[in-house]
């Protein structure tokens, strides 16, 4: 795994599709500071310091990769969860691919395919984690949030963390390849914030609310609405 480093860039997301031809498979691109970081539904990150993660992993298709790719996300949350818990903290999963301490987001992740003629030329995994803010800064996310410094009181070395990130995201990604979901599943579901409660999921322009039952063998979600009525969605965000 090669390691590029910018000082400044709009998104690592958008400089690793307009360079993917010439940067090879599991490159991470890593930058002190974006300038038009955005997340799921096009949602602004606000990515002003460079003490933060803001980071992109290029993924070149094989046939095993296309068959995981809507996986991927939950697989690098999985790995982002077990570096947290390093940290003596305890990270919870929102469906499909947040983390949040205590109710509060800290790390976010956008999958974003590059297709060319009908064909997949490259996969690019971005993924942003708080790690140094300061209180004024959380204050100005939309959402609540928080940071791993504010949780553990302490400053957090930047390229430790990422190091632990891309060790583990290696340590098992080609048995992930050939397993899928499958292999993180009960990881995944150990840490899930939302089973057996009541969720309202948004999918494009509809809404669909339910208790969630489970999460399926390929990381779907399943929720049983006030009329009985059984829902298994692929895609979506819990509101």
């Amino acid at each position: 795994m090669e390691l590029l480093f910018l000082d400044t860039v709009d998104s690592t997301n958008k400089y690793a599709k307009e360079h993917l031809e010439e940067l090879s498979d599991m490159t991470i691109i890593f930058a002190n500071k974006q300038t038009a970081g955005r997340g799921r539904f096009q949602r602004q990150w606000i990515s002003n310091s460079g003490e933060n993660i803001y980071a992109s992993i290029i993924l070149k298709p094989s046939k095993e990769l296309k068959d995981v790719y809507a996986n991927l996300t939950q697989y690098l949350c999985v790995i982002l969860a077990e570096v947290f818990e390093e940290y003596n903290i305890c990270p919870k999963i929102k469906w499909p691919n947040d983390i949040r301490i205590n109710g509060k987001k800290i790390s976010g992740i956008l999958a974003e395919s590059v297709i060319e003629k009908n064909e997949l030329k490259g996969i690019i995994l971005g993924f942003g984690v708080n790690l140094n803010c300061m209180k004024d800064d959380i204050k100005n996310i939309n959402q609540p949030a928080t940071s791993l410094n504010l949780e553990i009181n302490k400053k957090i070395n930047r390229k430790t963390f990422l190091k632990r990130v891309i060790d583990k995201f290696c340590l098992r990604y080609n048995k992930f390849i050939e397993e899928g979901f499958l292999l993180i599943r009960e990881d995944y579901i150990r840490r899930a914030e939302f089973l057996n409660t009541l969720v309202t999921v948004k999918v494009f322009d509809k809404e669909i609310s339910g208790i969630v039952k489970c999460i399926t063998e390929i990381g779907a979600l399943k929720i049983v609405d006030n009329e009985n009525k059984e829902h298994v969605l692929l895609i979506g965000d819990i509101l």
